[in-house]
């Protein structure tokens, strides 16, 4: 055992003194020990469980043989922390939670671990952690919140934050938000849309990292925490028979995850955690990689906020796997991927029925023939950016229109509130990116503005910064390189004309390559909005968003 390091024999001594302080028997000492990954708080709904979570883990490990020891994970509650400082304080949690994870895990010599995630960044960060540290390891999430409530309709939290630009437009009174308010989130859970803490967990399954259901049980059913017990009873059969992470998380792992990114919908967010965790593999993710798959994919679900169905509806329906097996049918999964389960993906997924054809469409209906994101390349995004091509009405897969230029979020959401944004305009936003915001700030606010104003058929918002998964809309984010480093989003100019082609995957500004040279010869860097803190050291060690937005020495 890993854990003999700090169990056994003379020199060991001190460190089972300081066992024995925490109440360890020697019983418990002589089996493996599990460390439990728990992102419990009292400020994210989708951690407020956890506790729970981690408690039926603890019984299932102890049950197969291990000695369970918990420790603490961080979180970041993506829509308190929207449209402020805050939300600069979002994606740069995923590293430190991967960093805080390996250091806990290897400075106790853990045999193996049970991540317990949730939310945004939680669940990418713990899958680096895991692929660095390379135990046996196995994920069980809290699971997603209900659907709200509201006039007789399922709603979510995107509903919640368009109802607030509905009342700028003058279409909502005060008391339609406040019913939105007190209805839209109901119980604890990740948010109830396949938005970025859903996505990521439907993922971690694809993945072959957690249990049938991982993503798809919501989080007040009794279900979930037999999941967990299953959890902790998988980990020990995981390490007796020393499957790792290293052995599930591989380059075809990585595409079956993206795969299933396309038939789901997932959120663009994917697009900077996906290439972060194949990152930790050593697999040089190329985003560019993300259409030649949708052009096979077809796009098979339309969770809120792309359409009316949500997260309860997907697990009723047969959950991540009923998705998969339908891929499987196809020919697009590499059925030989490793999972937890210690069963091939084939085996997995083998006869998991769709229940529900109107959640998930069956492959003779698909949504579209692609998938539900594309990476658009051209001359203002070089080397990509991304969009969450399903949630994109008809009107504007192409569009062409006049820039609206603002150097952070606050201006634009002033802009659109304000009534400036009309028709035909493309709402440009930068400085925004993982150098420039720094942070790479979520920009749920200005897409929900716009859609709340009844702006979302004939207004595009492109940007450096990234995307709630609960946004909808013609969003177009990740631009790389970003204005901070000089790309070309950081040249343009108000009234110049951009042209964006999703189906082409294009996104271009209408000016030559000269005057694109002459406006970058006069460029200069801004100052740094953050000089102290972590914000700081990330901005400088922090790569763009189409490497995954990684941090480099």
């Amino acid at each position: 055992m890993k854990s003999d390091n700090v169990k056994v024999g003379m020199q060991q001594a001190p460190h089972r003194s300081l066992f024995n302080a925490l109440g360890l028997t020697d019983e418990e000492l002589s089996k493996p020990l599990v460390g439990i990954v728990c992102s419990y708080n009292e400020i994210v709904p989708g951690h407020m469980n956890l506790d729970k979570i981690a408690q039926a883990v603890k019984l299932g490990v102890a049950a197969a043989g291990g000695t369970p020891i918990m420790f603490p994970a961080i979180a970041v509650c993506d829509g308190i922390a929207m449209g402020h400082i805050g939300m600069k304080y979002s994606l740069v949690t995923r590293d430190l939670i991967a960093d805080s994870t390996e250091a806990m895990a290897l400075a106790h010599q853990f045999d193996a671990l049970v991540m317990i995630p949730n939310c945004d960044k939680n669940v990418p960060g713990l899958l680096m952690a895991a692929a660095r540290v390379n135990v046996p390891t196995v994920f069980v999430s809290g699971g997603p919140m209900l659907a709200g409530h509201v006039k007789g309709h399922k709603t979510s939290l995107s509903s919640m934050f368009e109802a607030v630009g509905s009342y700028a437009a003058g279409t909502m009174t005060e008391a339609d938000v406040k019913d939105f308010e007190c209805n839209a989130c109901p119980t604890c859970g990740s948010c109830s849309g396949m938005y970025t803490a859903n996505s990521m967990n439907c993922l971690t399954e694809a993945l072959g990292m957690g249990l049938p259901g991982n993503g798809t049980i919501p989080a007040v059913y009794s279900e979930r925490i037999k999941l967990a017990k299953h959890a902790g009873m998988a980990v020990m059969e995981m390490y007796n028979k020393n499957i790792r992470p290293r052995d599930i998380i591989t380059k075809e792992a990585i595409i079956n995850a993206l795969t299933v990114d396309m038939a789901l919908g997932c959120s663009t967010n994917s697009m900077l955690h996906i290439p972060a965790i194949a990152h930790e593999i050593g697999f040089d993710f190329d985003i560019a990689m993300a259409n030649d798959i949708s052009a096979k994919t077809p796009n098979l679900c339309h969770l809120a906020p792309a359409g009316p169905t949500y997260m309860e509806d997907l697990n009723e329906a047969g959950g991540v796997y009923a998705v998969m097996n339908q891929l499987k049918e196809l020919g697009l999964l590499n059925e030989d991927c490793m999972t937890v389960t210690g069963k091939t993906i084939g085996d997995a997924v083998d006869g998991v029925k769709n229940k529900n054809p109107e959640v998930i469409r069956p492959l003779d209906n698909p949504y579209s023939a692609t998938g539900g994101l594309a990476v658009l390349k051209g001359n203002l995004a070089p080397d990509g950016s991304v969009v969450k091509r399903s949630a994109v009405c008809a009107e504007m897969m192409q569009h062409e229109g006049p820039a609206r230029v603002f150097e952070c979020e606050e201006d634009a959401i002033a802009a659109i509130k304000g009534g400036k944004i009309v028709a035909g305009d493309v709402v440009v936003i930068r400085y925004e990116g993982p150098k420039g915001g720094p942070g790479m700030r979520e920009m749920l606010n200005p897409t929900s503005a716009i859609a709340g104003m009844g702006l979302g058929s004939s207004v595009a918002l492109i940007t450096d910064g990234r995307f709630s998964g609960a946004s909808r809309g013609a969003s177009i984010g990740h631009i790389s390189p970003e204005a901070a480093v000089g790309g070309p989003i950081a040249l343009v100019e108000e009234g110049d004309i951009i042209a964006i082609d999703l189906e082409a995957c294009t996104l271009n500004v209408k000016l030559s390559n000269e005057e694109l040279a002459a406006r970058k010869a006069k460029w200069q860097p801004r100052e740094p909005k953050v000089t102290t803190g972590y914000l700081a050291r990330y901005a400088k060690m922090v790569t763009s968003g189409n490497r995954g937005a990684v941090l480099e020495f």
